[in-house]
């Protein structure tokens, strides 16, 4: 999913970098940076960041930007909320743009679909979530936690389709018949992962899940 420099049109990856800055500046004002005053959760953060370069710079794929790889957008996005998720899966596009696993005028194209368009997902569904069932300590490990990552690898792996398909870099039958099934697949890794690590969060340090509150999915307060 990390997309090279040379696959789409220019214009594409000037109008990605026009989008991906606006929204990096409104998280950088609006991030809640005292969260990351205190030493731990500075240290989870920064921790978190350099596990998903590792992760996203291990991909497989045959043809250029069709290559998959795990996103652990929804477990950044839950334990931090979406401004600090989004500067920091930011840093990890960075990451993997230094690796030399994606190239330069590609890096806000793949920032804003992985990391933008993982936030977006999994807070959109945090908050579907939350409105529409009760505060259960079960339904926040097995709907946001291992469901909500899901379908947010699903989310991603429509929307790059989508973007590959209307760019013209690959023909639809193409993407819909040798692409876009893996990522159901690839989601069944995502959400067994996510989940896995989302239920030790909650159970050994839930001070580091800013969406988790004792009072609510415990106590029923």
């Amino acid at each position: 999913m990390n997309f090279p420099d040379s696959l789409l049109d220019p214009a594409w990856y000037w109008t990605a970098l026009t989008v991906w800055a606006a929204l990096l500046v409104h998280c950088l004002w609006r991030a809640p940076w005292r969260r990351l005053q205190d030493s731990e959760s500075l240290n989870v953060w920064l921790g978190m960041i350099v596990l998903l370069t590792l992760i996203w710079s291990m991909q497989a794929g045959v043809k250029p930007g069709l290559a998959l790889h795990l996103l652990g957008a929804t477990v950044f996005t839950l334990c931090f909320g979406p401004a600090l998720a989004y500067v920091g899966l930011s840093l990890v596009a960075l990451g993997v743009a230094l690796n030399g696993d994606a190239g330069w005028l590609a890096y806000p194209l793949n920032a804003l679909l992985l990391g933008g368009g993982g936030v977006l997902f999994s807070q959109g569904l945090y908050r579907l979530f939350v409105a529409l069932l009760p505060r259960h300590f079960f339904v926040y490990i097995f709907i946001n936690g291992f469901l909500g990552s899901a379908l947010t690898a699903i989310g991603i792996g429509l929307s790059a389709n989508l973007l590959l398909g209307i760019s013209g870099a690959y023909v639809w039958d193409y993407l819909v018949e040798e692409y876009l099934p893996y990522f159901v697949l690839l989601a069944f890794s995502e959400a067994w992962l996510s989940g896995m690590v989302m239920t030790l969060f909650v159970v050994y340090r839930p001070h580091w899940v800013v969406t988790f509150d004792d009072r609510q999915y415990l106590a029923g307060k």
